[in-house]
């Protein structure tokens, strides 16, 4: 018997031992350590021994994801979405996703490659996929999934050289319902874990290259590591909690080399270099590019149109934007639509309906509308009502005072110091006065962001803001809907708070004035850093506006260590096909021994659903192997390593079994419910909160 201390040849080869970074020869021939023949043996048997093993856990795990795929034949849960944006991409029509693109992307190229037309419309859960080509789509996910167990098996093979802590690690996954179930659906969450975990797997390798510095593979790492940050910023912003991972992994690096003294600043110096290219320049570059790729593909307008502003909407065939004509800046008596610039923000709008009794004045209505409609359009008049009908059109400027008539209604928008209805202690803003006449309270200031007296309003791009003369409170977008009685429109007030935010900023959309010339709206079109800056904006602020929707089932933080709730994919009763994504139960609260890593869960996501977890499991999964390996001094006896070996055996048995038990909650079943005697889920609802 010999041990490979660290002289030993073969203490960095991919087979080995009970303890990190030292391996026990089993067998007399390979007594000579230093080099010689034994230990070269012990290598080569070493490197089989782990292809064998990678190549069983990656078809274990192949098999588990892709049995019964195509089950069932109609969409389950958040299909709905991500189906749909794949057909977005193939039909080439713009949407919004608070979610960056790389995830839909790769759904809408996978279901195009495999004959799928975009044609299904993904309506609601339960909808039959019928003659409709969904299995590629599924199929993308399943093959991610089915990556990540010999992705983590290699992290903790590469952690611990045990190959019992690796092989055991991959069963964890390969037999967990919880990750099979959220690898066979069209999800974003197989494959941003896909990234994750080869962003996690690549910065390992590359730390094991350490003594091999430049070759070709520590390149190889370091590159595939930069790309994997970008991919998983690229499916969700969660990703940016592996590139702080690599980011801590790498100032660590770096801070050992600068004090190494056998390397020079120079050598330094090009260490920090190549960090820098391959794992920032590199990334942004990358995930630029989805971004080109998502605006090129997208050209067409669809439902995402509103949320963007209008110069970028003048982009999208289709739009009434496109290629349109109109003057470039707006005058006394130009006739013009208003948008608020918040995301989703409505147009300025009035109707024939009245404020109704006990909600301010009872006056005409004003709100802001979602949709383009005739009532959307407003005339810019003088204060004193002169229009000069003959003389040349004069130019609103920055500063200036004015009226805005409604087109249809023929009534001023006017303020007072009523409260509005819906947000207190804001003003509320009617429609007032008969064929344009009204009083002092109709007085507006319009005023451009960052603008100077003398400015002149340009369509699309001038941000303005709309100040009451008479209260100096600031026209007011404040996204809340009306009641019925407002036909559930967006409320619109006046904020005695003058603080410039979105929901007090506007832009001037159409416009129509025959005494100026029209330009094209192509010069107007945002540059590409324009429209990249703005999606991002627009993402962040979807990000923070997400709330819980009505009766939507949400859990705690601390449901999801203890695997306290499930969640029903497909199905709520016995004549339907019922699919519930649980996690394995025996393994979950195997992995409660890494609970530490449980604190990362409270910056991951807003909206609380269990499938946010998913991404902490799998580091959980990774953490308690390799903190199990890394005692030394535990399998450094004999007796400690059979009880270690034993415990192991014991474990994956209880793993198998258990997913033996619990395998129809992730592949579908049809029958009695599990308080039914007569179900094979009969007896298994071992916590009260397990609705199956």
């Amino acid at each position: 018997m010999c041990r490979v201390e660290d002289g030993c040849p073969g203490r960095r080869g991919l087979y080995g031992g009970i303890g990190p970074g030292r391996m026990r020869c089993r067998s007399e021939e390979h007594s000579h350590c230093a080099g010689g023949e034994g230990c070269a043996a012990a290598r080569g048997g070493g490197r089989g021994r782990d292809r064998g093993l990678l190549l069983l856990v990656t078809a274990l795990s192949l098999l588990s994801r892709f049995y019964r795929l195509s089950e069932p034949p109609h969409v389950c849960w958040d299909e709905t979405h991500f189906g749909k944006m794949g057909s977005y991409y193939i039909n080439r029509t713009f949407f919004f996703d608070v979610h960056p693109p790389l995830g839909k992307m790769l759904i809408g190229l996978a279901g195009y490659l495999t004959g799928y037309d975009g044609t299904f419309p993904f309506k609601k859960p339960g909808a039959k996929y019928e003659h409709h080509k969904y299995y590629g789509m599924r199929a993308l996910c399943a093959t991610l999934g089915s990556c990540l167990v010999p992705f983590v098996y290699l992290i903790v093979l590469e952690l611990t050289r045990s190959f019992t802590a690796a092989f055991f690690a991959a069963i964890i996954l390969i037999f967990d319902t919880g990750c099979i179930t959220i690898s066979q659906y069209i999800l974003l969450d197989p494959i941003l874990m896909f990234f994750i975990l080869g962003a996690v797997l690549s910065m390992v390798k590359f730390s094991g290259m350490k003594d091999r510095p430049f070759s070709a593979s520590w390149w190889q790492w370091l590159i595939l590591t930069g790309v994997n940050i970008a991919g998983a910023l690229g499916v969700k912003f969660v990703g940016i909690f592996v590139t702080l991972l690599i980011g801590i992994n790498t100032a660590c690096n770096l801070w050992h080399l600068l004090g190494d003294v056998d390397i020079s600043l120079v050598e330094f110096g090009k260490h920090l270099l190549a960090r820098v290219l391959c794992l920032i320049l590199l990334p942004l570059v990358f995930y630029t590019i989805l971004f080109a790729i998502h605006f090129t593909v997208l050209n067409k307008s669809g439902p995402g149109d509103g949320f963007f502003s209008s110069a970028f909407q003048s982009r999208l065939i289709g739009n009434n934007l496109f290629n349109a004509s109109m003057p470039e800046y707006i005058a006394y008596g130009s006739m013009i639509t208003v948008k608020n610039v918040q995301t989703a923000g409505g147009y300025l709008h009035s109707h024939w309906h009245l404020y109704p009794e006990g909600v301010g004045a009872r006056q005409q209505q004003v709100t802001a509308y979602l949709h383009k409609d005739d009532n959307n359009l407003w005339i810019v008049k003088r204060p004193d009502h002169t229009t000069d009908t003959d003389g040349p059109a004069q130019y609103v400027h920055h500063g200036d005072v004015f009226k805005l008539e409604h087109k249809e209604t023929s009534r001023n928008m006017h303020s007072h110091q009523h409260e509005a209805p819906l947000t207190k202690k804001h003003f509320q803003v009617t429609g007032y006065g008969m064929n344009g006449t009204g009083d002092s309270n109709d007085f507006w200031r319009i005023e451009v962001a960052g603008g100077q007296s003398g400015d002149l309003i340009k369509v699309l791009r001038s941000k303005i803001r709309l100040i009451h003369l008479a209260t100096g409170c600031v026209l007011y977008s404040s996204g809340k809907s009306l009641p019925k009685w407002g036909w559930e429109q967006v409320e619109v007030s006046c904020s005695p708070y003058l603080k410039e935010t979105p929901n007090s900023l506007w832009n001037i959309e159409d416009h129509i004035n025959a005494k100026l010339p029209n330009i094209s709206l192509d010069v107007l079109k945002p540059s590409f850093p324009e429209v990249l800056l703005e999606s991002h904006v627009v993402m962040i602020r979807g990000n923070s506006g997400l709330k819980p929707k009505d009766n939507e089932l949400t859990s705690k933080p601390w449901h999801w260590p203890i695997n306290y709730q499930g969640l029903r994919f497909s199905g709520t009763n016995e004549t339907e096909y019922r699919v519930y994504l649980l996690g394995n139960p025996v393994i979950w609260w195997l992995n409660l021994s890494s609970l530490l890593v449980y604190l990362l869960l409270f910056s991951i996501t807003v909206v609380y659903l269990q499938r946010g977890y998913q991404p902490v499991h799998h580091i959980r999964a990774i953490t308690w192997h390799v903190l199990l390996q890394s005692s030394d001094l535990l399998f450094s006896y004999p007796a400690a390593q059979r009880v270690y070996t034993g415990g192991v055996i014991c474990m994956i048995f209880l793993c198998v079994h258990s997913f033996y038990l619990f395998h129809p909650l992730s592949y579908g079943m049809i029958g009695p419910l599990a308080q039914d005697p007569h179900s094979p889920m009969s007896g298994l609802r071992w916590m009260e909160s397990w609705e199956f």
